[in-house]
Parts: structure tokens; C-alpha cells; sequence
């Protein structure tokens, strides 16, 4: 089958892009992605509660493979699962397990449809790569239609490295926005665009905004009503009505098809659009046994702490770019980073581990190396295993996935 054919029959399955399939059809949200490259007004990843549903929520942040695993055991359990996505909790573009999660799926469920939800920011260096990977549905968060509104709306942009605030960093953002759907749109996908109804800073210029994306090839387009969250710039802000939401959807529905069946929902969500299961599987399916687990804490989780004190440690044979995986590194570059400033402290080459670990398993080989390591709060590898994965966050380390630039890989961190 052609492209086209192709999307004609998973749309017939997707429950957010079809109204009708979202009563037949479950979707599963794998939590994968907990860094994130901007700061919205509404937003608040610090916190889980079982029976919140939003964005950014989530009562686990899972590793590639055991979010495969957590799928395979779900897949047995909920026989019309459909749908594999990836909206979290952070931005999935700014995290490479989004794109070895995605692999994953391609290699073992190819029965299932991939689809990804991103603010934009990456997006068109990220399009060609998740079309390559069978990702034909992208949903994108754009709530301005210039960088003023948008100013109101976003607190900062982290950018090649740099953080950038105001209309500034809005310009950067909507430009990648707007360049990412049409490059989407173009390249075959469907593209749905998530709108936030901001009463008193977007809401009057979201016709225009429809409009806009609809010209650039946007399938659908989806009108979320705010949601005051505590602990963010809106906490105080009142949401629309239902009334003033249903009103602004009906005139924006003369220029582009609306969802009217969204849920705003969390980051591990799993089951169907009104039945959200996520809560009954919470630790289960990777390691766990066959039952699920309690989960104490959310691991990994990247939130903004500006001005904080740490280290890391970047796997880099070249000197330049995050090329090695943990365990086939032949150096380590250890940076420490100091509200803002980046200094490199020293290399840490596993060749020096040669004499003292031989005879030694893998894995006190692995121990050995970490040990080595041991003063650095992060490491940026891009690959890792499980038992090496293992070692490394018992002792309380942070892992991230990249391959691109030691520079921009430290300073993203930022």
C-alpha cells in the first residue's frame, strides 16, 4: 500500500484523530521523555496524582526497553490497544529515548500505530527521522500565533545551548512550530495541532492561529481548555467556561476540523480515551514479575532547577560529539557545571581499568568503571544496556541518551 492508503487504514484505529475509533480503540502513552526544552505558564511536571489527567503527568518515567517490555505485557491485557505514543512527561523531541523507544516498537509491534506529541522546538531536525521510523501521526502544542502572545504564554526556550526569554525566545519557538507541521504535513503525515485556550492572552487570536496551521496542512485541530495548575504562572488564571470553549471550537470549525472528544491526557496513559487504566498498571511489565509493583518515586525526571551545582560525565571518544556507549567508551569527559557556567575538570579513560579487572565479570567491570565516576550526578551516553543501566541508577546516577554535540548535550542539561 501506498502512503496514503496506509494512513486511510490506521486513521480508521487512531482514537484521537477519529472520533468514532475512540470508543472501540486503546491508546497507550509511554513515559519516556521527561526532559524538556521550554517552560510553559501552565505547566508542572513535579508531581503525580492518580487521579489527574493532563499533560506532563505521570506515576513512572520508563527506559526504552523497559517501555517495550511495559507494552508487550499491556498488549496481552487490553486486546484493542491500537496506538503507541509518546507525549512526555517532558518534550519527546528533546529526549533520544523517545527515538530508540520508537525503534522498539517498529521492530516489535508492527501491528501497532506510533504517533508523537511535541511543543515544536525540534521538530523540523526531527521529521525526516520520526518519518523513517513509522511515526504518520504528530501532534503539536502551539498556542500563539505571534511571538508577543507567546511571550505571555512560555517563561523561556532553552535553544543550542542558550536560554532565551520573552518575544525572543516565542520567535524561536513559533518558527520551528510552523516550519515542523508544514514539514510534516509534507512529508505525509497528519498533523493535529493542540491549542491551549488562555482566556485574556490567546483566546482572541486562536481563529487566526487555526487558520494558520490549517494553511500549512494541519489535519485537526484541538482547542484544550487551561487548566490552573499550582505551583505555575497560571495557578491563579481561570480557565474558559465550557460555554466560551464550545463557542470559540464552532467558529474555528469553519476553517479546519476540530476534536471535540479530547481528554488532556496524562503522559502514561493507558486503555480507552474514557476509561484511563494507567493507575492499574503502574509498575508492571518490565522486571517486576507478573504482577505490578508499587512505584515509590519517578525516576529521572528532569525539571528546571536553575542554579544548581553538578557534575556530569560525557561518554566521547572524539572529543566532540556523545559517540560511545557506556561500557564501549574509550574516554569520559567530566564537566562540572556551576549555575550556568561550564567548566571540563578532567578524562577519566576505562583503559586504566584494564589491569585491576581482569579475570573480573562484566559487571564488576561496569561497577569498576562507575566507580570511577563516582562523584558525577550525570552521564551522557549514547547507548547503554540494561545491567550497565542498572548499576549506574542504583547508585543514584541520572542517565540521558543523546548523540549530538558534547557542547550542546552539557549545556541542554541547563
Amino acid at each position: 500500500m501506498n502512503n496514503e492508503d496506509v494512513l486511510k487504514a490506521v486513521l480508521e484505529t487512531h482514537p484521537c484523530y477519529n472520533e468514532e475509533a475512540h470508543k472501540k480503540y486503546a491508546r497507550m502513552h509511554v513515559p519516556v521523555a521527561p526532559k524538556c526544552n521550554i517552560q510553559c505558564n501552565y505547566c508542572n511536571r513535579k508531581f503525580d496524582c492518580s487521579n489527574e489527567s493532563r499533560p506532563g503527568v505521570t506515576s513512572e518515567v520508563l527506559s526504552p526497553v523497559q517501555a517495550a517490555d511495559k507494552i508487550a505485557f499491556v498488549k496481552e491485557k487490553i486486546p484493542n490497544l491500537k496506538v503507541v505514543g509518546i507525549a512526555g512527561p517532558g518534550d519527546p523531541l528533546a529526549n533520544e529515548e523517545t527515538f530508540r523507544t520508537l525503534e522498539l516498537v517498529q521492530q516489535r509491534f508492527p501491528d501497532l500505530t506510533p504517533c508523537v506529541s511535541t511543543n515544536g522546538l525540534m521538530l523540523p531536525d526531527s521529521a525526516e527521522r520520526l518519518f523513517s521510523l513509522g511515526v504518520r501521526f504528530v501532534t503539536v502544542t502551539i498556542n500563539a500565533v505571534t511571538p508577543e502572545v507567546g511571550a505571555d504564554i512560555y517563561r523561556f526556550v532553552l535553544w543550542k545551548g542558550k536560554k532565551y526569554e520573552g518575544t525572543e525566545g516565542a520567535t524561536i519557538l513559533l518558527e520551528n512550530q510552523l516550519k515542523g507541521i508544514e514539514m510534516c504535513a509534507n512529508l505525509g503525515m497528519l498533523v493535529k495541532a493542540n491549542i491551549v485556550m488562555v482566556p485574556g492572552i490567546n483566546s482572541d487570536t486562536i481563529p487566526d492561529l487555526v487558520k494558520k496551521v490549517k494553511s500549512l496542512g494541519a489535519y485537526i485541530v484541538n482547542i484544550l481548555p487551561l487548566i490552573p495548575v499550582p505551583g505555575t504562572v497560571f495557578e491563579n488564571r481561570d480557565g474558559p467556561t465550557p460555554a466560551e470553549r464550545k463557542e470559540l471550537m464552532d467558529r474555528c470549525s469553519l476553517d479546519a476540523r476540530m476534536m471535540r472528544h479530547c481528554r488532556q491526557c496524562r503522559a502514561d496513559a493507558i486503555g480507552l480515551l474514557d476509561q484511563d487504566r494507567s493507575a492499574e498498571f503502574a509498575g508492571c511489565g518490565y522486571g517486576r514479575g507478573d504482577g505490578c509493583g508499587p512505584v515509590e518515586d519517578v525516576p529521572n525526571m528532569i525539571t528546571f532547577d536553575e542554579g544548581k551545582k553538578f557534575t556530569v560525565a560525557v561518554a566521547s571518544d572524539s572529543g566532540s560529539t556523545v559517540d560511545a556507549g557506556f561500557g564501549s567508551a574509550g574516554r569520559f569527559l567530566v564537566y562540572g557545571v556551576d549555575n550556568g557556567d561550564v567548566k571540563l575538570l578532567r578524562e577519566v579513560r576505562p583503559k586504566d581499568l584494564e589491569t585491576s579487572t581482569v579475570g573480573r565479570s562484566h559487571r564488576e567491570h561496569i561497577e569498576a568503571l562507575v566507580t570511577l565516576l563516582d562523584d558525577c550526578d550525570i552521564i551522557i551516553i549514547r547507548e547503554i544496556g540494561d545491567m550497565p543501566r542498572s548499576v549506574i541508577e542504583n547508585r543514584g546516577k541520572r542517565i540521558v541518551l543523546s548523540s549530538g554535540s558534547v557542547r550542546d548535550s552539557v549545556t541542554s542539561l541547563l
